[in-house]
C-alpha cells in the first residue's frame, strides 16, 4: 500500500519521497537522507497544489511545521496531527490488481563458462558497461530471460539448461549452454557451422503443431526429453546408448544436426513425469507405470538385463502392478515411490544404496526396499552415490557415500539416517517449517521447505550450491534467494530455480 502523501509527492515533485509515521510527515531523499528544501507545510502544500481536495485534507490533518536549526540550516519537523481520526480519511492507492499474480522468476548459479547460466555478459562482457568475465557465480542471480517469458519448468543437464515456457505465441522450449551433441537443438548462424555452445537461451524448434506446447523437460548428460500438452514425448541429443528411444546408428554425428525423435511407443499413454539419468531416460504414466530406455550396464533401465535398451519398455520386478507417483535418477541408481509410501530401487548399488535388499553391486530388476521404523515416504531423490527420502512428517533421511548432510565426519551410511530438522529452518520462530520437496544432482542435494526456503549441500564446483563460496558443504545451509522457491534443478556444476516473487 502507498499513502496519498507518498504517491503525490513522488508524482508531483520527482525529487524525493514523504512517509507518514504515527501521523508525522518525514521527507526522504536519495538514499534515505532528509531533504533540506522542505521547510513548512506551506511549501509542501505548494508542491501538491494541483490536487486541491487532497491539499485541503492535508491542511486539516497536519499542523504547521516547527522549524529547528541544524548546523545553521532549518528543517521541517511535523509533530502529531490535530485530529488522528482524519488519518483514516486519507485515500489509499492500490497498484496491484485483484486478479494479478506474482511473477515466476528464474535464478541460476554455478559455473558460467559453459553458458548454462543463460547470461551472455558472464562470457562476453561489455567493457562500456563495466562488465567483467565471470567463470562462475557462487550465488543466485536473476536471469533476464525469466522477465520476458513465463517459465513453467526447468532442467539442468551436464553444462546446459533447458526451459519450458508458456508464452502466448512463439516457441515453448528454450536451451542454453553446451550443445556438443545438439542437446539444445541445432543453431547455425552460418550454414554448416553449428554452434557447440549457446551463451543465451535460444529456441528448441520441435517439429510439432503450432498450438502444441512443451510443459515438462528433463536433461541427462547430453540428451533432452520434452513432454508436450498434447501428451507426446520428444527426445533430442546423444543417442549412443539408445537413451533417445531410437536405434543406435554407429558413428552418428550428433553435433552436426539435431534429430528430434517422437516416441511413438508412448502414444496413447498419459505421461506425467519425464526423468533423465546420466544416459538413461524414464517416463512415468498417469496410471503409475514406469517406462525406460538407454544405458543399462548397471541395470538402471530395470528391464531384467544389463544391456543397452534403444526401445521404450516398462520396468519389471516388484514395481509391476504398483501405482508409482515419482521416479528419481540422476546417474545410474534409480528410486521409485508408490502411492502407499513404499520405495523401490534398481541399478547401481556400489555404495550400498540398495543395501536393504541385496549385497550385489548391481540389480537389473526393481526391488522393494526395506526401511523398518520409517513412516510413510512422500518423496525420494537418487544422486550418484547417495540417496535421500522424505517422510510424511517432513523428516529427511540420507544414506550412501559422500556428503550426505551429517557433517564432515559422517560420509557413509548403509541405512537411512535422520538429518536434524533444525537444519531445514525448524526452530522456535518457525516451528511448523518442514521439508516438502527433494532434488539432487550427481553430488549435491537441494530441498525446499514449507516456507519456500531452499537448502543445499554436497560437492560445490564453481559455487553451484549458491552459498557464496566454492568449498564443499557437508550439511544443509539455506540459500539466500529473493522469493519463495517453487522448483530447483541440479546439474553437475550449476543449478536453476523457479522462484515466486514476493509482493
Amino acid at each position: 500500500m502507498t499513502t496519498t502523501l507518498e504517491y503525490l509527492y513522488k508524482t508531483e515533485t520527482k525529487a524525493g519521497l514523504f512517509t507518514v509515521e504515527g501521523g508525522a510527515v518525514r521527507s526522504l531523499g536519495c538514499g534515505g537522507l532528509p531533504l533540506r528544501r522542505v521547510h513548512s507545510t506551506r511549501m509542501l502544500s505548494h508542491s501538491l497544489k494541483p490536487l486541491r481536495a487532497t491539499h485541503n485534507l492535508l491542511n486539516r490533518v497536519l499542523q504547521p511545521a516547527c522549524l529547528h536549526a541544524v548546523r545553521g540550516k532549518k528543517r521541517a519537523k511535523f509533530r502529531k496531527p490535530l485530529d488522528p481520526k482524519h488519518a483514516e480519511d486519507l485515500p489509499e492507492f492500490e497498484f496491484i490488481g485483484k486478479r494479478s499474480r506474482p511473477d515466476t522468476l528464474l535464478f541460476t548459479w554455478g559455473v558460467a563458462d559453459h553458458g548454462g547460466l543463460g547470461r551472455a555478459s558472464f562470457i562476453r562482457p561489455d567493457a562500456s558497461k563495466k562488465q567483467h568475465h565471470r567463470s562462475y557465480v557462487h550465488h543466485p542471480h536473476r536471469v533476464e530471460f525469466g522477465e520476458y517469458h513465463k517459465v513453467v519448468d526447468v532442467a539442468c543437464g551436464y553444462g546446459y539448461t533447458v526451459l519450458a515456457v508458456n508464452d502466448e505465441s512463439g516457441p515453448s522450449c528454450y536451451g542454453t549452454g553446451l550443445n556438443s551433441d545438439s542437446q539444445v537443438g541445432t543453431h547455425e548462424p552460418r550454414s554448416g557451422h553449428p554452434l557447440g555452445m549457446l551463451i543465451n537461451p535460444a529456441p528448441i524448434d520441435l517439429p510439432v503443431k503450432e498450438k502444441s506446447r512443451v510443459i515438462k523437460v528433463a536433461s541427462g548428460r547430453a540428451h533432452t526429453v520434452m513432454l508436450t500438452d498434447s501428451n507426446s514425448v520428444w527426445t533430442v541429443g546423444n543417442n549412443a546408448y539408445g537413451q533417445c528411444g531410437r536405434p543406435v546408428i554407429p558413428d552418428e554425428d550428433y553435433g552436426r544436426e539435431a534429430y528430434y525423435h517422437h516416441l511413438t511407443a508412448l502414444e496413447g499413454t498419459r505421461v506425467k513425469q519425464v526423468e533423465c539419468g546420466q544416459d538413461t531416460s524414464f517416463f512415468l504414466s498417469e496410471e503409475g507405470v514406469v517406462y525406460s530406455c538407454g544405458w543399462g550396464a548397471d541395470g538402471q533401465t530395470g528391464r531384467g538385463h544389463y544391456d543397452n535398451e534403444p526401445s521404450v519398455g516398462a520396468v519389471v520386478g516388484d514395481i509391476s502392478g504398483e501405482k508409482i507417483t515419482k521416479i528419481s535418477c540422476r546417474a545410474d541408481c534409480a528410486l521409485a515411490l508408490n502411492d502407499k509410501g513404499d520405495v523401490f530401487g534398481w541399478g547401481n548399488s556400489e555404495y550400498h544404496q540398495l543395501n536393504s535388499i541385496t549385497d550385489e553391486m548391481q540389480i537389473h530388476t526393481s526391488r522393494k526396499l526395506n526401511f523398518p521404523g520409517l513412516k510413510k515416504v512422500i518423496d525420494v531423490a537418487s544422486a550418484g552415490t547417495m540417496c535421500l527420502l522424505l517422510d510424511e512428517d517432513g523428516q529427511v533421511y540420507a544414506w550412501g557415500f559422500g556428503p550426505i548432510g551429517k557433517g564432515p565426519n559422517v560420509t557413509y551410511s548403509k541405512a537411512p539416517t535422520l538429518i536434524p530438522p533444525t537444519l531445514f529452518g525448524q526452530n522456535e520462530l518457525t516451528p511448523n517449517a518442514k521439508v516438502i520437496s527433494l532434488a539432487c544432482g550427481i553430488n549435491q542435494f537441494a530441498v525446499i521447505n514449507s516456507h519456500g526456503s531452499l537448502f543445499t549441500w554436497g560437492k560445490n564446483p564453481g559455487g553451484c550450491l549458491g552459498q557464496s563460496h566454492t568449498k564443499d558443504q557437508c550439511f544443509p545451509i539455506r540459500v539466500c534467494i529473493g522469493g519463495q522457491v517453487l522448483k530447483v534443478s541440479c546439474g553437475v556444476d550449476h543449478m536453476a530455480a523457479m522462484v515466486k516473487e514476493i509482493v
